[in-house]
């Protein structure tokens, strides 16, 4: 373990440039530590979402460990530039992360996705197999719809019902569902969401017109999972109430060199409801 920098968010703050279908967007990230070990985290699709709030609990053990640590913020989130995407999200995602390893000077990555970061992971090694270590999945990777549970799901619902009416009362709703134990919250995290994702409105409002040109912004990569050659660690939580564990099964069964952590009394955020466990399972599995 090394010593682990102090840094802020605003210090840690870099921009990329990623070409996408012809137009040039600029892509926010925060880059913590130095080296060629290089960690990028990417973060699901809730309103007001950034990696580093997804990833907050998660960032010092990398550090001590040795890696470089990307947090990138996938158009549309935080302070990348706005987008309205009218394809696969999936795929759009992986094209903004393969600026920002360009920009960082990262020839190779492992990739952390949570939930939209899931599929974006995938999506990113199906496309560049040579640009990736190993993955890790939580909650999210595109393996289809759940094969039990009514979809949309009751989380998702809540979050495109928050997405199209941002007020304090659906926020509380929505991480009710969210994770499993909604008492560890705060009001003053809560409060702090509201306020970033009303900070760009832009954001919400382009969200909203994306499902309105294409409902499924996440297409299903079941038929491609064989294709992914990398190590892939799927972890998951049994009481998600976003995207049932029976998805995280189907990942298991499509990736070759997969294998599937469960968490108990954890909703949708792994990383961060079991934050401890989780940091030393994902280090783990990195250094073999």
């Amino acid at each position: 373990m090394t010593q682990v920098p102090a840094y802020t968010e605003a210090s840690t703050t870099r921009f990329a440039e990623a070409v996408i279908d012809g137009t040039t967007y600029r892509v926010h990230y925060n880059e913590i530590g130095t080296g060629d070990k290089v960690v990028a985290m990417l973060h699901g699709s809730g309103p007001g979402a950034t990696s580093w709030a997804n990833f907050v609990r998660n960032i010092d053990p990398f550090l001590a460990a040795g890696y470089r640590v990307l947090l990138v913020d996938s158009p549309g989130w935080g302070q990348s530039d706005p987008v309205v995407c009218t394809g696969s999200r999936s795929n759009f995602n992986a094209a903004a992360l393969l600026g920002v390893l360009d920009a960082a000077g990262a020839a190779k990555a492992h990739l952390v996705g949570n939930s939209m970061g899931g599929h974006s992971a995938v999506a990113f090694a199906l496309a560049h197999p040579d640009r990736i270590g190993k993955l890790v999945l939580m909650g999210g990777g595109t393996g289809g719809p759940s094969l039990y549970a009514s979809m949309p799901t009751e989380g998702i619902k809540l979050l495109q019902g928050l997405y199209r009416d941002p007020t304090i009362e659906k926020l509380k709703a929505m991480m009710n569902v969210f994770v499993f134990d909604a008492g560890a919250l705060t009001e003053e995290q809560m409060q702090l969401r509201l306020t970033n994702m009303l900070s760009r409105r832009d954001h919400l409002e382009n969200f909203v017109k994306s499902l309105t040109v294409n409902p499924r912004q996440f297409p299903d990569q079941n038929a491609r999972l064989n294709e992914i050659a990398a190590p892939t660690l799927i972890v998951w939580g049994r009481d998600d109430r976003f995207v049932p564990m029976d998805v995280g099964l189907r990942l298991l069964a499509g990736i070759a060199r997969s294998e599937l952590h469960v968490f108990s009394r954890c909703g949708h955020w792994a990383q961060w409801e079991h934050a401890d466990s989780f940091n030393d399972l994902v280090l783990a599995f990195l250094a073999r």
